[in-house]
């Protein structure tokens, strides 16, 4: 089939979907972030050039008396071995400290990718494979004392809370649940445009959101922030209705849509690691031939597959400012 004739049956497919989609009932916009009921092995062929948590520990119980102070952590991404050239960007990575009053101790929580970005926000073309083959969980590492050194030079390292150590108590058992429960890395906010009141189609869920859902945990306990300001990092695709196409079975399964898996293939090969300069040049123009001349997007979002229309700006990176969180009788993120 000759690579015209392919596109023209692409795209009757995609509209002939989004008219199916405008006769079920309305979305509900952002998609809901899906949970699971346990955390999957992760697959021998996921390997991660920097080890997860390295110096991970379980989270301590602490003595109810005990007053917890609780830093905001903010720096670099891959601030340890590129400095602040990344700072320049305000691509951010985000973090939480806490210090015991009663023992003097210091602890670091983060939650961030398994097999580093690049595995998480794009899959992996295995030979003899159909379909895309994801190395994306993140999850929360737990591990005591905080570099100040590399939270202070090129970032932040600022106290906004106390807690008692019943608090604290009470927040580590949540982190149990959200780390459970919450495990495929999203990298993409998708929005409608740039405007701020614009529908947002999906959330990302990294590491800025797992800070924002325990300080908002922390609130609901009880804490109450200082008022100081708080921005973080968001990097997003600008895109029409999203048109919802499938899960990697109805895709790519034996009964399955061989000209739309072919396509979505086709996608994500540019993106694949480079092995020379020539490749990667060649690479970037086909990226830019999708998202850009074309208005092609295929996100993979809850282990399902969206098209996304893009549109102008179609990428960009924002560094917002999201208030310290107030308590509310809701737990926020459960």
């Amino acid at each position: 089939m000759d690579a015209a004739r392919c596109s023209r049956l692409l795209s009757l497919l995609l509209l002939l979907l989004a008219l199916w989609g405008a006769r079920v009932s309305a979305r509900r916009w952002p998609v809901p972030y899906r949970r699971f009921d346990y955390r999957p092995k992760t697959d021998p062929y996921c390997q991660a050039r920097y080890t997860f948590c390295p110096t991970g520990s379980a989270i301590p119980v602490m003595k109810e008396e005990d007053v917890i102070e609780v830093y905001r952590l903010q720096a670099p991404v891959w601030e340890f071995k590129y400095g602040d050239l990344l700072g320049h960007l305000k691509i951010m990575h985000d973090a939480v400290g806490f210090r015991s009053s009663l023992t003097g101790k210091n602890y670091t929580m983060e939650w961030y990718e398994l097999f580093q970005l690049g595995n998480c926000t794009f899959p992996h073309l295995r030979p003899g494979m159909d379909a895309p083959f994801w190395c994306n969980q993140g999850a929360a590492c737990f591990y005591e004392g905080i570099d100040d050194a590399h939270w202070k030079a090129n970032g932040t390292l600022v106290l906004v809370t106390t807690i008692s150590g019943a608090m604290f108590n009470d927040m580590a058992q949540w982190v149990k649940y959200d780390n459970e429960t919450g495990i495929y890395y999203e990298t993409w906010t998708v929005r409608a445009s740039p405007d701020k009141k614009s529908t947002v189609w999906f959330d990302s869920y990294e590491c800025s959101k797992f800070i924002m859902r325990t300080y908002q945990k922390l609130a609901d306990l009880g804490a109450v922030f200082k008022k100081i300001q708080t921005n973080y990092t968001s990097i997003i695709l600008f895109s029409g209705e999203p048109i919802y196409l499938g899960n990697e079975t109805s895709i790519f399964g034996p009964q399955g849509n061989k000209t739309l898996a072919a396509a979505i293939r086709d996608f994500y090969n540019p993106f694949k690691p480079h092995q020379s300069v020539r490749e990667f040049f060649v690479d970037i123009f086909k990226i830019i031939d999708h998202v850009i001349l074309n208005h092609q997007f295929y996100l993979f979002y809850n282990l399902e597959y969206w098209f996304l229309p893009m549109k102008s700006p179609y990428l960009k990176i924002i560094y917002e400012e999201v208030p310290l969180p107030v308590g509310s009788k809701a737990s926020f993120g459960v």
